[in-house]
């Protein structure tokens, strides 16, 4: 099959969908996270997805509840883990690392034993660890479709307040903005955001598609709006050129974007004049 008989089948159609539809919410929150520096945080989230993942795919197989979905597990457990790691951290002053280091490791502990409880696991598993855009139903594009204006409304509304939390948070209290209150709603928009690109690319390799888009088109831009467009761009051609390139060389299409990025962010720096971040 040559590559213009790829583009008109319906399974690559649907996913190479999947990844433009992925790339808008990474776009807009890979920023955020990029800027607030949030990466490792978000790879907590990212991690501890597989807890809920998990949890419901048990249910599903061993209790017959065939409506929960694992991704609906997904949701639940990502914007549990954020809003804890924030309320943690808020509420106890403790280490924000530590905090996510232990949310990081429970949740996979959780979801590892779950699936592993779970007759004929071993697929889904390596599925929501690498991720296989391929398994993308017009439900889930649906899903996708719903949750990108819904991310994108709430980035709208609130983008200066977003931004004064983003660059200074201090001077955003003198303001009167409630800092606390946004800096919750970003965290459960990164939850939301990760488990958009799970299905793209798995738990694991999430943070390439949340982080790299934005850093390499920090190189390019001083302001943060410029840089949502470049970093939805950059994402949407990770995803598509990563997708081309699986089926050329018959590898995992997950590895393959997140080697597609890293491999564009590396060059991006040896070009880059600078040598430093921005942000």
């Amino acid at each position: 099959m040559n590559l213009l008989e790829i583009f008109n089948s319906p399974f690559f159609q649907t996913a190479l969908l999947a990844g433009l539809l992925a790339s808008i919410a990474s776009g807009m929150i890979g920023s955020f996270v990029v800027v607030k520096r949030l990466v490792f945080l978000s790879g907590s989230i990212a991690h501890s997805v597989l807890s809920g993942m998990g949890l419901f795919l048990w249910l599903q197989r061993k209790h017959g509840i065939t409506w929960l979905n694992p991704l609906y597990g997904a949701f639940l457990a990502a914007v549990i883990s954020a809003l804890l790691i924030g309320w943690i951290h808020l509420k106890y002053r403790q280490r924000k690392d530590a905090v996510i280091a232990s949310i990081w490791a429970s949740g996979m502990a959780i979801g590892v034993i779950f699936i592993s409880l779970t007759p004929g696991y071993n697929v889904e598993l390596f599925n929501f660890l690498f991720g296989n855009i391929l398994w993308t139903t017009a439900q889930d594009l649906w899903m996708l479709f719903a949750l990108d204006l819904a991310i994108f409304a709430i980035v709208a509304t609130q983008f200066q307040k977003l931004l004064a939390v983003s660059f200074d948070e201090e001077q955003a209290h003198l303001q009167g903005i409630p800092v606390n209150k946004l800096y919750f709603l970003l965290l459960c928009l990164v939850a939301v955001s990760i488990v958009l690109l799970v299905q793209v690319i798995g738990t694991i390799l999430v943070i390439a598609l949340l982080a790299l888009p934005p850093l390499i088109a920090n190189l390019f831009t001083n302001t943060l709006k410029s840089l949502i467009v470049l970093s939805i761009l950059f994402c949407a051609f990770f995803n598509t050129f990563g997708l081309v390139l699986s089926y050329e060389l018959n590898w995992p299409i997950g590895a393959t974007i997140a080697l597609t990025a890293t491999t564009s962010y590396f060059i991006a720096l040896f070009f880059d004049k600078r040598k430093k971040l921005k942000f």
